[in-house]
């Protein structure tokens, strides 16, 4: 087989089994909706928590729309005014944004409606609720993946990517030339704002929804369980429906976008680091460039067979155990698939089955950071229990005792981080030039399962709400319990996905990092040699960006910068939901004052109202931060470039560095660095510190230190207060702006060089 055919059969495989992922969606959502809905009360309740979630996310995409409208004609304008081409990058970023708000209206819209099919299973059985709820989640979850393979695909033959079959780029031979990798390294660098679309959507959607979430948990919770003595999902509480409503915008709606982006930056990272492998060793032929999207591919196959094989294996058993199987079989067939991609299309590189390796450590970091997760969140291990036994003597040791365990989590999470770029660095230092490689190998492993995770995640808020329904609707007990075990399993799978999330978010990072100084390299070494024939040959023999050299004070100074602006974007988030929550308080305390039947059941309170409160604080608390993480790297990287020659401290004759400043890079590069690096252990504080807490909450519910109603439940609830906005809103968008930060460098590099 020719290299041209082997190039054209891995982009037919990868546009057909992305495709079989957008049937295998559709096949679960004929599942869901031809499932029965429940009697009329019930179908009152969705229809108020469906109606509520609409309409935020209507108005949140509005204002997203709006912004990227904005920040296209932005690029556009950016790009014009230096002479590059403009048209193709703006178009990338409007199909990424398009694209991720898309992902996340269609993982909100089928939960809306899977919560009452749910909880309607749930009254015959347990195994059928299981299924309709997980089936609901995986819609999205199969959405999202084939959707970021299908936007990359698409984006490369609309960017002239057909041009590589032709035989002016090719051998007589049918073999790629220099010329046509350089055409698709090319198309990647302008598909970048595939991936920065998609990571500015992302960003809002996560952060609106998030913000939207707890200040509705937190209303609800602070008045309903603490001053009103009332249990959760009571229909007394006027807050209770913008809580349900809460957990489909910022589980479903934004994880989908979170996820999304995740896939489609690290598409577009790993084919330029591919790219460059290429170039270095073109004897491994350009179809390992594409190695990325067919090994994508087959992980969909493997999500789908997931799926579809998880089944209790009778009404007692643990559903945990059955998403826990589903889990290992995605896995497995996640590594077969791997396995196929290397053989076919990296079977010329030196150390190929090294590179199979790399995958399988990505896969493995997946089960550690899972794992630990499950160590520091689940009531049934030392962290949590800790914590339970602080609540005895009161809020603050609580408190005290919740986050330090939120500090020890981070330095397990960190070696496992540390060990797997270093073992794919390794495996891939096997080829030329193949250490990065290795490492976006590892990190399309650990992303190899993500439409079953995506599936899990969201199967979290399914039954969340189907537990609202039923103890809204005043269901037999019986019921409650088996809504009970599947609420329970389902705060396991949300916690567990944000350790996933977080993970794959350090990788990725870390991939992204390298592709930003490959393509901070090509632009240098561009206007290097424009300056004429002997610069050209300077500009050649020059190594590139290979190293970022904190000692200069521009840079140090730009790491300095990227620390601070997690910390302080997760300030902006935090307080964002305190301001709104406060709201929603108020609004709650004055019902319960104005209507005294509500109380008695006399009376109906005003959800509405409450809804309309938050929604408004939301969208209007989220523009701030948002804005913010955008403007940071592009100022730093802008301003710092007119920075003096004299702060450009380096060792070496002057032949061989650009003769240019390099400052306003090198800053950014540092900026990038050191702010992923400050935002995992920021958001892994923050993800298992609140699900610690909030399961410290669950373990005194089940009747230990005096059970509901007790001392140290009132403590817990007011730990697990503190502990929502850490988890739900500042933690999951700190994931968001750890790729955000990379992508929008990766489009914004040229206005770096002065």
């Amino acid at each position: 087989m020719t290299e041209l055919q082997s190039v054209e059969l891995t982009l037919a495989a990868t546009f057909i089994l992305s495709l079989v992922g957008l049937v295998a969606a559709f096949v679960f959502w004929k599942f869901v909706f031809k499932q029965d809905t429940g009697d009329d009360k019930m179908r009152s309740i969705s229809d108020a928590i469906r109606e509520g979630g609409e309409a935020f996310l209507k108005r949140q995409n509005t204002t997203i729309f709006l912004l990227s409208i904005v920040f296209a004609g932005a690029i556009f304008g950016f790009y014009t005014w230096r002479g590059m081409p403009a048209f193709n990058i703006t178009m990338a970023f409007l199909t990424g944004a398009v694209c991720s708000g898309l992902a996340g209206y269609i993982g909100m819209y089928v939960s809306l409606r899977s919560n009452i099919r749910t909880a309607s299973a749930a009254r015959s059985s347990l195994n059928k609720a299981l299924q309709v709820a997980l089936r609901g989640g995986a819609v999205s979850g199969m959405c999202v993946v084939a959707m970021s393979l299908l936007g990359v695909l698409g984006l490369f033959l609309a960017f002239d990517g057909t041009k590589i079959f032709s035989m002016e780029l090719m051998s007589p031979e049918g073999k790629a030339t220099p010329e046509s990798i350089e055409l698709i390294r090319k198309i990647a660098n302008q598909i970048v704002g595939f991936g920065f679309g998609a990571s500015f959507v992302a960003l809002f959607a996560q952060l609106g929804g998030g913000i939207y979430t707890k200040a509705a948990d937190v209303g609800a919770d602070l008045v309903g369980k603490v001053e009103a003595g009332i249990p959760e999902d009571d229909p007394r509480n006027p807050a209770v429906i913008a809580d349900l409503v809460g957990d489909n915008v910022g589980d479903c709606a934004g994880r989908g976008a979170d996820l999304f982006e995740s896939t489609a930056a690290e598409n577009v990272g790993a084919i330029i680091l591919a790219a460059a492998l290429v170039q270095a060793n073109p004897q491994i032929g350009v179809k390992a460039i594409f190695f990325p999207l067919l090994a994508r591919a087959f992980g969909i196959v493997a999500s789908i067979v997931g799926v579809f094989l998880v089944s209790m294996k009778s009404e007692d058993e643990d559903p945990m155990h059955a998403l826990n199987r589903g889990y290992y079989v995605t896995t497995v067939g996640a590594i077969i698939g791997f396995l196929a991609a290397v053989l076919f299309l990296l079977d010329k590189a030196e150390g190929k089955w090294w590179y199979f390796v790399a995958g399988l450590v990505g896969i493995a970091t997946s089960f550690a950071f899972v794992w630990i997760t499950q160590y520091y969140t689940e009531y049934k291990y030392r962290p949590v229990q800790s914590i339970a036994d602080a609540c005895k003597t009161g809020a603050a040791t609580n408190i005290i005792m919740g986050f330090a365990v939120a500090l020890e989590c981070t330095a397990a999470p960190v070696l496992v981080i540390s060990a797997a770029i270093l073992i794919s660095y390794w495996c891939g230092s096997h080829t030329n030039h193949g250490g990065l490689f290795g490492t976006a190998v590892a990190t399309m492993g650990m992303l190899s399962t993500a439409g079953y995770i995506l599936a899990m995640d969201t199967f979290g808020p399914i039954t969340d709400n189907a537990g609202g329904i039923i103890e809204m609707s005043e269901q037999p007990e019986e019921i409650r319990k088996k809504t009970d075990r599947l609420d329970a399993v389902g705060n396991t799978t949300k916690a567990l996905t944000k350790g996933y999330a977080i993970g794959s978010a350090a990788l990725a990072a870390f991939l992204l990092f390298s592709a930003y100084l490959e393509e901070a390299t090509d632009i240098v070494k561009a206007k290097w040699g424009a300056l004429g024939d002997t610069q050209k040959v300077a500009a050649e023999a020059w190594s590139g960006f290979d190293t970022v050299n904190i000692g200069k004070v521009p840079v140090f100074v730009g790491g300095l910068l990227g620390a601070a602006l997690c910390f302080l974007f997760a300030s902006f988030a935090i307080k964002a939901v305190g301001r709104a929550a406060f709201d929603v308080i108020e609004a709650v305390r004055e019902q319960f004052r104005n209507k005294p039947g509500i109380m008695q059941g006399t009376e109906k309170p005003d959800y509405a109202r409450c809804v309309d409160i938050v929604t408004r604080g939301a969208l209007r608390s989220m523009i701030v931060p948002g804005v913010v993480a955008v403007a940071v790297p592009v100022l730093v990287g802008w301003s710092f470039g007119f920075m003096p020659e004299s702060l450009d401290i380096v060792h070496g004759a002057a032949s061989t560095r650009p003769p240019f400043s390099t400052l306003g890079i090198e800053s950014v590069a540092a900026l990038l660095m050191v702010g992923t690096i400050a935002g995992i252990l920021l958001a892994t504080v923050l993800n298992n510190g609140g699900g610690a807490w909030d399961n410290a909450k669950k373990y005194i519910e089940t009747g230990v230190h005096g059970g509901k109603k007790s001392e140290a439940h009132k403590a817990a609830v007011v730990g697990d207060t503190v502990g929502d906005p850490f988890k739900d809103t500042a933690g999951p968008s700190l994931h968001v702006l750890i790729k955000l930060l990379a992508t929008i460098t990766l489009v914004f590099v040229p206005l770096f060089v002065h």
